[in-house]
């Protein structure tokens, strides 16, 4: 519990230490419809239909209520998001096996299909980075590689052939992760994400509160957090715990995950 305390404290400072930079001017307000975007540095993989539906990602062939289900996410969470002027969300659950990879992916691609904005998925599950597997991609370089071997952001990120969307991805497991996300490095990386264009929203996929101390150390950097449950697999002593330790930052509230409703969302 020290080390996490530690961490979180060491995370708001360096963050300060950076200066928050406001949102672009009407970062807040429902921009005009983005055309298709023509990615010339992103790297665009190529997508297969039939496996994003075997890993359960949404497409225009998944069925009517599991898409349904994600426009009423997306649409309460911009709600909720845009009184505020905010624009970073990230995504975890208590403990392991919840649902939050595929929960944010699926959030991501549902605001994509908004015409009306960019989105942008970062995979900061340092522990487990899975977000490209989903798309059967294999990353020749992962966000460990821009801190690490200093290479360029315009070389990681890849349009997994989804209209608006890049995806920031990871590659193997990180050490020192929790050192990484509070560092003065990644408060930059995060300010540039989301204000550099006024349209984008930006989604990062989290490791569960309760893995260790990183969700914590990079708490101070986004604005706000939901919270994934395994209807039926998060115990509630588990889900306890995650609130009680992130005290201080905005959870916006619950998504029930595999539930015979799909997808719920509770706020508080």
């Amino acid at each position: 519990m020290e080390r996490i305390k530690q961490a979180l404290e060491r995370a708001r400072r360096e963050h300060s230490q950076g200066g928050a930079a406001p949102l672009s001017q009407g970062a807040g307000a429902k921009p005009a419809r983005i055309p298709n975007i023509s990615y010339t540095q992103t790297q665009v993989c190529e997508i297969n239909a039939k496996q994003l539906d075997e890993h359960r990602v949404i497409t225009a062939q998944s069925r009517a209520d599991v898409v349904a289900g994600y426009k009423v996410l997306r649409t309460q969470v911009l709600q909720r998001m845009a009184t505020q002027g905010w624009n970073t969300l990230g995504i975890t659950s208590a403990a392991c096996g919840q649902g939050k990879t595929l929960t944010a992916i699926n959030l991501a691609i549902s605001l994509a299909r908004d015409e009306q904005r960019t989105v942008l998925l970062g995979d900061l599950d340092m522990y487990r980075p899975k977000v490209h597997e989903y798309f059967d991609y294999s990353p020749t370089f992962g966000i460990g590689d821009y801190f690490e071997s200093e290479i360029p952001l315009e070389q990681i990120l890849f349009n997994p052939g989804i209209d608006r969307l890049v995806i920031l991805p990871g590659r193997g497991p990180i050490p020192h992760s929790s050192e990484i996300l509070a560092s003065l490095k990644m408060v930059r990386l995060v300010r540039e994400m989301k204000t550099r264009y006024a349209s984008r929203f930006v989604i990062f996929d989290l490791p569960p509160v309760l893995s260790g101390d990183d969700v914590l150390a990079f708490a101070s950097q986004i604005d706000a957090f939901l919270i994934v449950i395994e209807d039926r697999g998060t115990e509630k002593e588990e889900l306890t715990q995650a609130v009680d330790l992130l005290k201080g930052s905005t959870v916006l509230g619950t998504v029930l995950n595999k539930s015979d409703e799909m997808v719920r969302a509770y706020y508080y």
